[in-house]
C-alpha cells in the first residue's frame, strides 16, 4: 500500500480519515504533531495555515508515496495556491471530506484542487465510509517500477516517475 501524506486546514477531517481508512471507530483527537504510521502521515492543520510552518509539509512529503490535499466540502476559503504540485515531487491527489454538510460546495472545492494540480480527486464521508473504498483501491495500486535507465530517460524529458510517456516515446525499450 502506498504511504499517504495528508495536509489540510484544521478540522478538515484528516485524522478522522486516517481512522476511517483503518476501519476504526471515529473519535475526535486534536493532532498536535505529525503522526506517522505504516500507511499514513497525518499533519496538524496549523502547518498548512501558517507560512512559517508550511515548509515542514514539503519536508514530510518526501517520506510519502502520495501527497493528499484534504479539504472539507464546506471550506470557507482555500489555503492552497495554484500549481502546488510544482514543488511536491510526489503524485498529488485531492480528498474532499464532509460531503454531506448542508453548506457543502463540492464544485468549488473540486476546482481549487484542480487548480492546485491534483491528479485525482476523491469524495469521502468519514462517518458513513462513502468513498473510502475507492481511495483504498487507489492506495493499493502498485507503484511503477523503473530501471535506472528509464528513470534517467523520463528525467531528460522533464517527466516524473508516474507521468505517462508521450505516445511517440512509448516504443523505446530499456
Amino acid at each position: 500500500m502506498k504511504k499517504l501524506f495528508l495536509m489540510g486546514r484544521s478540522e478538515a477531517g484528516k485524522t478522522s480519515l486516517t481512522q476511517a481508512l483503518k476501519g476504526e471507530e471515529l473519535h475526535y483527537v486534536k493532532t498536535q504533531y505529525t503522526n506517522t504510521d505504516d500507511d499514513t502521515i497525518d499533519s496538524p492543520g496549523e502547518y498548512a495555515e501558517s507560512k512559517r510552518f508550511s515548509v515542514g509539509l514539503a519536508c514530510f512529503s518526501f517520506e510519502a508515496d502520495v501527497v493528499a490535499i484534504v479539504q472539507a466540502a464546506d471550506e470557507p476559503f482555500n489555503l492552497f495556491g495554484a500549481c502546488l504540485h510544482s514543488f511536491i515531487l510526489r503524485p498529488l491527489i485531492g480528498i474532499i471530506t464532509k460531503t454531506d454538510s448542508p453548506y457543502a460546495n463540492i464544485p468549488m472545492v473540486r476546482q481549487w484542487m484542480i487548480n492546485a494540480g491534483c491528479e485525482r480527486i476523491f469524495l469521502v464521508n468519514n462517518v458513513t465510509r462513502e468513498g473510502i473504498h475507492e481511495l483504498i483501491e487507489y492506495l493499493e495500486e502498485d507503484l511503477p517500477k523503473l530501471t535506472l535507465e528509464e528513470a534517467k530517460y523520463r528525467q531528460s524529458l522533464g517527466l516524473n516517475d508516474w507521468d505517462p510517456l508521450p505516445e511517440e516515446k512509448k516504443d523505446i525499450s530499456f
